[in-house]
Parts: structure tokens; sequence; C-alpha cells
């Protein structure tokens, strides 16, 4: 076998063999995220995952013999298998009667419109989307040392009935159902839908307190002209919440802004309102601890609580193809997440997911960035210890009344 001169030479020197004393190169073990997170896990209760088996058992009847797990039931229900079941997000349980949110610290709105859009439609099936997706995740974050299901409550109230073809009727039945959550204590969490629905989303807590709310939101586009089209789209949200009398415009701040899609009237209301906008390239330069920390002081500046808007197409659309309006040059992937979790750690009146289209995704890589986006968000107020500290400012909850109905839907009557 032939070989260079010098590699046969090096490969016999005696000061070239490694010894077993030089191992000083070697980290410290216990100073990595991975050891302290497998630590942390032993922490965590199981209580809630047995409770889940339990009732999977009661509501799914006990499996067949030949099963040796004997949790497994014979109707999927809950968690597991992540390949079966009725959707729900994260498998939450489902609040058909939307009276019960008021006992569950969070619950996952749908709201399937995109009559806002106004170049590629679509978004009016990223709720289900999301819903698919997150099938494939557990409660449990590793390097958080969070277990949602062991550590705070959730529910999915399924969808707002929206009208495809009235934006301002579908604008009311938003604002009137994410009140209806907030009122109840519950954090509302909204999938949409295009970033219209940003505007009712915000007015529908905005009523519930007389207390002032900022907002964070994170986006490629600043959303805050009056009117696109002559009516109010998905680019203009902004400019009528900050209308709200307890939402400033001085709070309202916008990470991610820029590229060849604001347009000018944007720009101007901007100015005109001094709304606070951080581009990708002062993001890019004062890196994300800095940028949170610019971003959480003018949003609370004088204010209760914040809101947190997020458009999915403020990440790179390399990334998230599946959106109505995408855009190069946006986050990358883990500086969109440690964004939204710093945010969210000081804690939030409400959250929306905007903007993912499933007709124009690949291999549900949009909505599964979406859904991510939603569970650090919660991860991050349980291990903060901020979930449900907007519950103290609900000083003029609203109350809607429901109908009248006795009995079992489709069902015979025995």
């Amino acid at each position: 076998m032939f070989c260079f001169p010098q590699q046969r030479s090096r490969s016999h020197h005696p000061a070239d063999r490694r010894t077993p004393d030089r191992r000083a190169h070697h980290p410290d073990l216990t100073k990595l995220l991975g050891w302290k997170a497998m630590q942390k896990e032993a922490e965590l209760s199981g209580a809630g995952w047995a409770e889940e088996r339990k009732w999977a058992l009661r509501m799914g009847l006990t499996g067949a013999d030949s099963i040796d797990d004997k949790s497994i039931p014979t109707f999927a229900r809950g968690e597991l298998p992540h390949f079966a079941g009725i959707n729900t997000f994260l498998k939450a349980p489902y609040a058909e009667d939307v009276t019960e949110v008021q006992h569950y610290d969070a619950t996952v709105l749908g709201i399937p419109f995109d009559g806002g859009t106004t170049y590629r439609p679509g978004t009016r099936f990223g709720p289900q989307g999301l819903r698919k997706i997150s099938a494939l995740y557990t409660p449990y974050n590793y390097e958080l040392g969070v277990d949602l299901r062991e550590q705070m409550t959730l529910c999915d109230a399924g969808d707002v009935f929206t009208i495809p073809a009235n934006i301002e009727k579908s604008f009311d039945q938003i604002s009137r159902a994410v009140s209806h959550v907030f009122s109840s204590g519950s954090l509302p969490i909204m999938i949409g839908g295009d970033h219209s629905i940003g505007f009712p989303c915000v007015r529908g807590i905005a009523e519930c307190t007389s207390k002032k709310i900022g907002i964070v939101h994170f986006d490629r586009h600043a959303d805050i002209q009056e009117k696109d089209l002559d009516e109010r789209m998905h680019t203009t949200p902004w400019f009528h919440s900050t209308n709200l009398p307890n939402v400033p415009a001085k709070n309202l701040v916008q990470v991610g802004i820029g590229g060849w899609q604001v347009p000018r009237d944007a720009v101007k209301v901007a100015r005109d309102r001094e709304t606070n906008i951080i581009t990708m390239s002062d993001m890019e330069r004062m890196g994300i601890d800095k940028t949170a920390e610019m971003a959480l002081e003018m949003a609370w500046d004088g204010v209760d609580m914040v809101y947190m808007s997020f458009d999915i197409d403020s990440i790179d659309c390399g990334f998230v193809p599946g959106t109505g309006w995408p855009e190069p040059g946006g986050f990358l992937p883990r500086e969109a997440l440690a964004l939204a979790s710093k945010v969210a750690a000081e804690g939030i009146c409400g959250m929306e997911l905007v903007e993912v289209s499933p007709p124009y995704d690949t291999s549900d890589i949009t909505a599964l960035m979406g859904t991510r986006v939603i569970v650090d968000v919660l991860g991050s107020m349980v291990s903060a210890g901020t979930l449900g500290n907007h519950k103290r400012h609900i000083d003029k909850p609203v109350t809607i009344p429901h109908g009248e109905f006795e009995g079992n839907r489709w069902s015979n009557k025995r």
C-alpha cells in the first residue's frame, strides 16, 4: 500500500500517540443543559399521564386480552397513538360545551377565515393543518423540563363560526368568541386564519378590561395601514387595534419587519402614530437577547398586559412555504422560537398564530412550525410561572347567552 513518507513517519512518532491521561479537553457533563434537563425530568409529576390512561380505558374500553400493556384501550383516546384519533390541538380535551373553558388554564380557538387575504387564499384551513400535525408532539419538552399535561390544563374549543363572504360579521363573531374565553379566565390561543383576525382578537380582549394592553407583533410586514382594497384586510389589523381606547399605539412593537413587501402607506401610519419597529437587520446586529429585552421594554411601558401576534411569514420562507405572503430573509426557526419564548416568559394576555396556509405547504412543515411556536410559548410561561397573570385584569367580563337544549345529540331516545 502506498503511503506518503510524512504520514508514515508521523504515525510512529511517540509524541503523537494519545495516552490515557490526556483527557483535559473533555467537558464537565454536569454543566451541560442535556445533563441538567435529564435530572429535572425526575422532578416532574406523572399524575396527569396516569389519569389520562385511566380516562382512556373508561372512554375507549379495555384492550384485547392479547395486549400486554393494559393501559391501551380498544378505541384510541387521548395522546396515543399519534397517528390515530380525532385531532384537537395537541390531543387536548375538546370543549364542545364552550362554557367549560373556564376550567382550563388556556383554550385553543381555531379561526378559519381568509376573507382578509389579498393574494394567496387558503389560511382558512390553517386550524385544521396545525391540529393535524400537532399530533406529532407530546406535552413534554426535554430542554425546558416542562410537561404541559402535568403543569397546566389546556382545551380546544373548536372553531369560531366565521362568515366567508363578510369580513365585518366575521370580525364580530371572532371578537365575541375571544371575549368569552378571556372573560372565563382562560388564556385565549387563536389559530388563524389570515392576519386580519388580529384586530377582532385584540378587540375581544380589550372590551373585557379597563386596563391597557401592549402588543408584540412578529412579522415581515407592518400591517398598520387603514385599508387595503377598500376593506379592513390582513394588512390593516394594527391601525384599528391601536384605535381602541386601551391599546396605545406607542406600545405596539413590531419585530422582524423589512424586505420588499412593506407598503409605504403602512410606514406613514407607523411614523405618525410613533409605533416601534425592530427590523430583521436590527435583530441580527443586536442579537436575540437584546432584541427581546428592547421589545419587552417598549411593549410593557405603562401598560398592564401584553398580547402576542405571531405571523408565520416572519420566518424565512425557505422554512415556511405554506403561507399567503412569503418573504425571504426572515427569522431562522431557532431565532423565532427563542424570541417568542422570551416575550412569553413575561406573561401574555392572549396569542394569535396566523397565516399558515396548508394548500401551499410542503410536508406540513409550516403547520409544524406554527405548532412549535405555540407550545414553546406555553412552555415558556409555565417555566416562568407567568401563566394566568392576565386574570387579575379581567374587570369587565362579558356574558354571552347560550341556546336551550336538552337530551343527547344524534342519539336514540330511551
